[in-house]
């Protein structure tokens, strides 16, 4: 084999055994894994002897980029995103505009040597949020579910309008642009992302429709989120638009579409490679900074100066968006009756604020400079700073959240709405049962069935206190059962009493019996109200419990 092939794989294989073992370290210790991985990066590269990594703007835009959009967008609500349209669009397009302007203003005036057409493209590099980043920490917050779909709603939208606003800066940069022909190009972005990502999701959904293999299905979703994104770049619409609607779209309809078997599979696909990319991709970011160092020492001002400029561009970015949400909720407190409708409070607005962390977008665009922009290395080490900084700010974050005593989401009336939706559901099916028998069937299946409905329905009627210990109460006893399953079907593996065929079918339906209890089930009551009878007290179950000797 090639040393060159064997010397990248062996990169690939270490690049991804750092990232798990780092990710999987700062979980145990509470540490941010971002910052982490950041911080790891940006040591390494500065070893003699480990290479600097180049980033491939176009490696990180068609290749990084779609999948990780994808991953974020098919679990995101398209009935929240809805419904939070117009707090999203503030944020999404209102922001982004008043960051680009306000940064690349500020970048111009403090950095020298940088023309305006650089400083307004070095705006719109830092302008969009990290969807990753966000989703990281509002997964690990009990925020409140507004807030969470306003915060993740953002971050999928947002990177549309910067990159098209970067494309412009860009034109300046070369050539001469004119305000008329930057509205032109949104226009087609925005109508030409949209129509690919909707065209995309509802071909997809056809095909979904009629596919019986869940392996099929998965496979073809690993390619969807280039064949959305490739074709609007192509067409010069938005690819981040595209992916990110084909995502909402197929995402909402997959219960219609999707067989059980194959939506466990792609979610499982789906949070594996996300996790690899999204964590790889604050590596990557770390390890790429003793080449942007290198270059940027050779026209950089003294040092002092240095720092002083990439605090004031810091601030320049904070501030900005701290500026913009302090307006827009004030639209919402003192505006328009139908805006003070869904107001917010000045506590989610203070959450809203802080929450801008930077990422993979704005590492990929600022490499996406040409080579004729004015201080090009120079801007590339400021947006460095600029993600390092916010993810440091993002580690306070919690204690912020803490602070403000946000309402966390109401555990009892989620868990009553799961309950409720529950019992509509075996309404529904026990009145499909009195429809599907044949004369074929046995009544024995018919009333095992309706008994097992009837359980869990009845248990749902019951008042709330009575409800919940009963369904607790099933849950963990079915759990017990399932543990001793599984431990019974490993034994007969482990005996070689059954084909390995027959071993995966049971054990993927006891997995599956097993995480469907797990989402449906209410929380277990703490040990010391479960009353269990000594084990001589409790009677057998079965008869005649005692084993024959054998012969």
């Amino acid at each position: 084999m090639d040393s060159g092939a064997v010397g990248t794989i062996i990169w690939i294989v270490s690049f991804v055994v750092v990232t798990v073992a780092v990710t999987g370290f700062s979980g145990k210790l509470g540490w941010s894994a971002p910052v982490s991985l950041v911080a790891i990066g940006a040591v390494v590269s500065f070893i003699p002897g480990v290479p600097h990594i180049e980033i491939e703007a176009d490696l990180i835009l068609y290749g990084l980029l779609p999948p990780l959009l994808f991953a974020a967008a098919i679990r995101t609500s398209l009935i929240d995103i809805r419904a939070r349209g117009d707090s999203i669009l503030l944020l999404s397009i209102g922001l982004v505009a008043f960051t680009f302007l306000t940064v690349g203003l500020t970048v111009w005036a403090v950095v020298p040597g940088i023309t305006l057409a650089a400083g307004l493209a070095f705006g719109a590099v830092i302008a969009p949020t990290d969807a990753v980043a966000v989703m990281a920490i509002s997964g690990r917050l009990r925020l409140p579910r507004r807030l969470v779909t306003i915060l993740e709603g953002e971050s999928l939208l947002n990177d549309a309008v910067a990159l098209v606003a970067l494309n412009a800066s860009i034109a300046a940069i070369v050539s001469v642009v004119n305000p008329g022909t930057v509205a032109i190009d949104l226009v087609i972005a925005v109508v030409v992302g949209a129509g690919v990502g909707l065209l995309v999701g509802w071909l997809f959904s056809e095909i979904r429709r009629r596919l019986n293999s869940a392996v099929l299905d998965t496979g073809l979703s690993l390619v969807l989120p280039y064949i959305a994104f490739i074709p609007a770049q192509l067409l010069h619409g938005s690819g981040v638009l595209a992916v990110v609607l084909a995502g909402l779209l197929l995402g909402y309809r997959s219960p219609a579409i999707q067989s059980a078997e194959a939506r466990i599979a792609e979610g499982i696909n789906w949070r594996t490679i996300r996790f690899l990319l999204e964590n790889a991709v604050f590596l990557l970011i770390g390890l790429s900074l003793a080449g942007i160092v290198e270059a940027a020492v050779k026209i950089a001002p003294d040092l002092w100066q240095m720092i002083l400029i990439s605090i004031v561009v810091l601030l320049a970015v904070l501030l900005s968006r701290v500026i913009w949400v302090g307006i827009s909720t004030s639209i919402y407190r003192f505006g328009p009756a139908r805006l003070r409708e869904r107001s917010w409070g000045w506590n989610n607005g203070i959450a809203v604020a802080v929450a801008g962390m930077r990422g993979v977008v704005t590492l990929a665009a600022v490499f996406l400079l040409p080579d004729e922009t004015p201080g090009r290395a120079l801007l590339q080490l400021l947006a460095f700073v600029v993600i390092a900084g916010t993810l440091l700010g993002g580690l306070f974050l919690p204690r912020i959240i803490r602070l403000l005593k946000l309402p966390a989401p109401n555990a009892m009336q989620e868990q009553t709405q799961r309950r409720l939706l529950v019992a509509e559901a075996r309404e529904a099916g026990l009145e499909r049962l009195e429809q599907e028998p044949t004369d074929d069937d046995d009544d024995a299946v018919i009333e095992r069935l309706r008994l097992d409905s009837e359980f869990i329905r009845e248990s749902v009627d019951l008042p709330e206190e009575g409800s919940m210990d009963r369904l607790a109460s099933y849950a963990r006893l079915r759990r017990s059962m399932i543990s001793a399953e599984r431990e019974a079907v490993r034994i007969a593996r482990a005996e070689g009493r059954y084909e390995e065929y027959a071993v995966r079918a049971v054990l993927a339906s006891i997995d599956a019996e097993e995480l469907a209890l797990k989402v449906s089930s209410p929380p277990s009551p703490p040990r010391e109200k479960l009353i269990t009878r000594p084990p001589e007290e409790a009677p057998s179950r079965r008869s005649g419990s005692a084993r024959a000797p054998r012969a």
